[in-house]
């Protein structure tokens, strides 16, 4: 199996299309400053999409804070959801930071079962790739708010596994702030980036670049990305609007997939020495929020291209191929907050609309798909007065696709049109027992469609897969005092067309529907500060995932470790010393592809350290730090039994500067 790499080049046109949207935010904001009387709330908590009360904080979610990130030493958003968050993550296939990160055990298709959102614009793809995270500045962002579980409510398709919402800072009032960092260590690693920002009265400006270079773990897997992200906006009394553009260029060489025979021998060798490819991203992004007498209103309009090429050698003849696709989506919304008879009452609206475009030319399709999404959504949510801190929130979604493509190459299965249209709800609850201890509960059903890659390869030639849909249910508890906080967590995913890849369907291997599925398992998140300047964390999962029926009933799923364990201890003294050392346990997972379980091996599980000593002197920060220590020969990603691995990164070692100004 080799990597699915999707990209897209830069145009003017969308430049010209923000700034003229942009200018009519900022012509709509004397309306809402003078239908209001007071400032927009500091921002706290997102879990409504909007800049919520602190008392109404997304219920069972992990906040990872930007205090927590520098101490941590990571190097961008990704590492940070893996490291701090607990989440476990794959080794991506192109050499890129960006791991396929895995929320309760979706396997090789964890990307597809979760959303990702950056300040209000879905980053996860309508493709098979992972979102862009490596991309976002790493000194850009406030907080991460991670949520398990089914989140189709707010995010529509593919967030049954949960939802990542990354919120990036927003401007202080006269201030300027800037960053200079560099790194440098093994395997050829080489980082630069640099972002500054600065406010004058309303107006704010705030840029960043980075530039890194790897030649990575293994032979013909070298890794070269370069980065841009620019912004501007204007905050008033009761409004804030901007425009930002996101542009990124990445170059990868392909290494391919071993045996375990090889991969023993000499885990770093290539398979493919000579495939490679490209990335080519750009978006361009206007939004607006304000306040409207009683009303909260926001919108996000963003326009993205990609670009990608790569090219195969098969029997030492290459096979080019280049996908452009385009993708606008508008997200307008409204809230009421308010109080009566001692509640605090949060109702959100809101539409979505996405359309979605990808032309391919290869020799083996010249596929142009397409997509188009309408969705509505209403959520309402309750804080009943009184000591034992009361919550229940309710919420629908009705969202609907319209898809079809056209392939006239020979012998393809991409031609259809189809419509589908899904529903989601959700109702959650939460109270404290006393006052440290906090009860929660949630039930919904959440969705996922078949983006265009599954569609173009089915059992049935032409025929797009049916959308896979989930009833999903979670009890948890949560424990909070001055020194430790403890979160537990019971789930449970009950699936009817889970959409996968199966290496038997069809004459040579399809994406398909399963017979239905089932995850159900586990979590415990704790914290707790055992000394002045010390502080442990560590995430645990334990997760079942299983066929419930059909041939392979009672057969486990593949790619799904049954139990993973991350731990952190973290020392900052007060005199500008800091280290943080982490491990990571992974039990051992099903081969891809074998869903019988008639493989006699698996993937066998693994350890690995890392570590990060950091010191201050000044504005300078210098700072070492280890990978896998160990130097441990591992692999998280094998599609076939015993075979298509890719191995994990050995041991590396780095060193680095950063200058605050």
């Amino acid at each position: 199996m080799t990597p699915v790499l999707h990209r897209r080049a830069p145009a003017l046109a969308p430049r010209a299309l923000v700034s003229a949207i942009s200018l009519c935010f900022i012509a709509a904001a004397p309306a809402f400053a003078q239908t209001a009387g007071q400032t927009l709330d500091q921002i706290v908590v997102t879990g409504s999409r909007f800049n919520s009360d602190p008392a109404l904080q997304p219920i069972g979610a992990t906040i990872i804070t930007a205090d927590e990130i520098r101490r941590a030493g990571v190097s961008d958003v990704n590492q940070a959801i893996r490291k701090i968050g607990g989440v476990y993550g794959r080794q991506s296939l192109d050499g890129s930071p960006d791991f396929t990160l895995d929320m309760r055990g979706f396997g090789s298709n964890s990307s597809q079962n979760m959303v990702v959102v950056l300040d209000g614009v879905r980053l996860s793809e309508n493709e098979l790739a992972n979102p862009l995270l490596s991309t976002i500045p790493i000194d850009s962002v406030e907080r991460i708010e991670v949520t398990r579980g089914g989140s189709s409510v707010l995010y529509g398709d593919g967030a049954t596994g949960g939802i990542i919402n990354i919120v990036t800072k927003r401007p202080d009032q006269q201030t300027g702030r800037g960053t200079i960092y560099t790194e440098a260590g093994q395997l050829g690693k080489r980082e630069v980036r640099g972002s500054i920002a600065q406010t004058w009265n309303n107006v704010s400006l705030d840029a960043a670049v980075g530039k890194q270079e790897t030649d990575n773990y293994r032979d013909n897997n070298d890794y070269k990305q370069t980065t841009f992200s620019g912004g501007a906006q204007w905050v008033g009394k009761d409004v804030r609007t901007g425009v930002r553009i996101d542009s990124t260029r990445q170059d990868s060489r392909f290494p391919g997939g071993l045996t375990l025979a090889q991969f023993n021998a000499n885990p770093r060798q290539a398979k493919t020495p000579n495939d490679f490819g490209s990335l080519d991203s750009d978006r361009y992004t206007a939004f607006a929020e304000g306040r409207l007498g009683q009303f909260d209103l926001a919108a996000e309009l963003s326009h993205r291209e990609k670009t990608l090429k790569s090219t195969y050698f098969f029997g030492g003849f290459p096979s080019p191929s280049q996908y452009k696709s385009k993708q606008n989506q508008f997200s307008p919304r409204l809230r009421h907050l308010g109080q009566f008879d001692g509640m605090l009452n949060e109702v959100v609206a809101g539409i979505d609309f996405i359309k979605w475009n990808r032309v391919t030319d290869a020799s083996y399709s010249q596929a142009d798909a397409n997509q188009k999404s309408q969705a509505v959504y209403v959520r309402d949510e309750l804080k009943f007065a009184g000591p034992q801190n009361v919550r229940v929130a309710a919420g629908v979604r009705h969202e609907t696709f319209d898809k079809d493509s056209v392939d006239p190459a020979p012998f393809t299965s991409a031609t259809y049109n189809t419509k589908q249209s899904f529903n989601a709800w959700d109702v959650q609850a939460s109270f404290d027992v006393i006052p440290q201890v906090n009860l929660y509960a949630k039930a919904g059903q959440s969705y996922r469609v078949a983006n265009s890659d599954e569609n173009g390869a089915t059992p049935v030639a032409n025929q797009p897969l049916k959308g896979q849909s989930s009833h999903d249910l979670e009890f948890g508890a949560t424990y909070t005092n001055s020194i430790v906080k403890l979160d537990a967590r019971a789930f449970r995913n009950k699936l009817t067309n889970e959409i996968y890849y199966d290496p038997t369907a069809g004459a040579f291997g399809a994406n398909t529907n399963l017979d239905p599925t089932k995850r159900q398992g586990f979590e415990l998140d704790a914290s707790a500060n055992i000394a002045a300047d010390w502080r442990v964390s560590g995430h645990l999962q334990h997760v079942q995932a299983s066929f419930t029926d059909g041939s392979n009933a009672g057969k486990e799923m593949v790619l799904v470790p049954k139990n993973t364990l991350s731990t952190r201890l973290s020392w900052v003294p007060k005199d500008g010393q800091s280290a943080d050392i982490g491990a990571q346990w992974v039990d051992s997972q099903r081969y891809g592809g074998d869903f019988s379980n008639t493989c006699t091996a698996k993937i066998p599980s693994f350890t690995t350290i890392d570590a990060r000593y950091a010191r201050k002197f000044g504005p300078w920060e210098v700072a070492v730090s280890g990978l896998n220590l160990t130097d441990k020969h591992y692999f998280t990603n094998a599609f076939r039994c015993q075979g298509s691995i890719y191995p994990s990164d050995g041991r590396q070692m780095k060193i680095s500067a950063r200058y605050d100004f």
